[in-house]
């Protein structure tokens, strides 16, 4: 198995909010001390930091589910409940997150050692100290802390690159890269001999550029035939391509048709077409790369790009290469950081609920109508008024009527069970 990995799905839960507390203070000699029950703490949220010192989401191979701290419930005396410690996922720079459930890039984690909010903790509950009222001095009851969803997510691994270099396999992309970086990539003259993106940096008058070389392509990369789609979005983030054919032929193949061949790639994958090119036709010091040169420069023309012919064999062209790149790239926008959405914070109820008659039962459903249950003590009078209250505020009990409810009638929220009142 590889050891470079750059897809991966991990489900994330952020901690639950702790529960209130329901107490009421005793002190001898002192009598209806009145409620004293403390708010419980806010669950742990969940990080990504972006670490400079991981490649590969090999990591997220072995390890799947992360789940932060709860909050820890209330107590007497007024005491919050401690806070749930906040979870950190270290990622790759370049690591994009999408909501698998919603389609949704949530974070786009492309700026080295940077720390993101991914999920937020659940908020703690309040404890009855909260509730209590000049008309209501002994509530017997309290909030439930908040609880938290289970997303899922998937990790795109996307190279943070200048220039990406791309071609058919065996046409010197990975020597190319030996050459002008201290990159060492793995060289051999067989077919994808490069199974990995491989990055280096080239210094030109003061400035670092970053080159990607990206294994090999072949007809219907796109479709994921060969390497190609596995590893074509490591090409979406580069600002400039570096189109390496073999122009001598070497292999008995046809330069111009594998530069056709591996833009029709590109197209298919998505924008890859429009991204700048510089034609880089590699092994130009073999016999008959001088006709096929003359055939490229006329069959690129019409396109606008630059042709260079080099020689990584004999380390021959590339300051007119690389000097042309670096002054493309001064005018080229900066790599592409895709554009994130928030994701809804789970504490944040809505009003919404719907009503649905079975079997002669009124079934309310609705984000906040599980949570409202549980904030209610049944046993107690003072708690049930305010649960009755609160059903009339949010319009529960006009839609209720509305269906068809009538005293006696059967109403479920959540797991409860009672008969409607008007």
């Amino acid at each position: 198995m590889s050891n470079f990995v750059d897809r991966a799905r991990i489900t994330c839960k952020a901690g639950d909010g702790g529960n209130g507390c329901v107490s009421f203070h005793r002190e001898k000699f002192v009598q209806n001390g009145g409620p004293d029950g403390g708010d419980g703490g806010n669950g742990g949220s969940i990080l990504l930091y972006a670490d400079p010192n991981m490649h590969t989401l090999l990591d997220f191979r072995f390890k799947t589910k992360y789940t932060a701290e709860d909050g820890l419930a209330g107590s007497a005396l007024r005491c919050k409940g401690k806070s749930g410690r906040d979870l950190v996922i270290k990622v790759p720079v370049g690591t994009v997150l999408r909501d698998v459930d919603t389609d949704r890039i949530v974070a786009d984690m492309d700026e080295p050692n940077e720390t993101r909010l991914l999920l937020k903790g659940g908020r703690g509950g309040w404890g009855n100290a909260h509730f209590a009222t000049p008309t209501r001095q002994t509530p017997n009851f309290a909030k439930p802390g908040m609880k938290t969803q289970i997303h899922s997510f998937q990790l795109e691994l996307k190279t943070i690159a200048d220039i990406g270099l791309v071609g058919y396999p065996n046409v010197g992309k990975s020597t190319i890269l030996s050459v002008v970086t201290a990159a060492k990539p793995k060289i051999g003259n067989y077919h994808f001999t490069t199974l990995t993106p491989n990055l280096g940096i080239v210094r030109r008058h003061g400035t670092d550029i970053v080159l990607a070389d990206i294994p090999g392509l072949v007809e219907g990369a796109s479709e994921g035939v060969g390497l190609g789609h596995d590893f074509l979005r490591h090409v979406e983030r580069t600002r400039l391509l570096f189109h390496v054919v073999d122009i001598a032929g070497s292999e008995g193949r046809n330069p111009i048709a594998d530069f056709d061949q591996i833009n029709l790639e590109l197209a298919n994958y998505g924008d890859l077409a429009n991204r700048p090119q510089i034609v880089v036709c590699n092994k130009a010091d073999l016999l008959e790369s001088d006709e096929n040169l003359e055939r490229m420069k006329a069959h690129v023309a019409p396109l606008g790009w630059p042709v260079f012919a080099v020689s990584a064999a004999a380390h021959q062209g590339f300051d007119a290469l690389l000097d042309c790149a670096e002054k493309q790239l001064e005018t080229l926008p900066p790599i592409q950081h895709f554009a994130e959405e928030i994701i809804p914070e789970d504490e944040v109820l809505t009003n919404d609920f719907s009503i649905e008659v079975e079997d002669g039962v009124y079934v309310v459903t609705g984000p906040a109508m599980a949570h409202l249950v549980a904030s209610v003590n049944f046993e107690d009078d003072e708690s049930l008024n305010w649960f009755h209250r609160t059903l009339r505020r949010l319009g529960v009990i006009d839609a209720l009527r509305e269906k068809g409810a009538h005293e006696g009638s059967t109403v479920a929220i959540d797991d409860m069970e009672f008969d409607f009142i008007d």
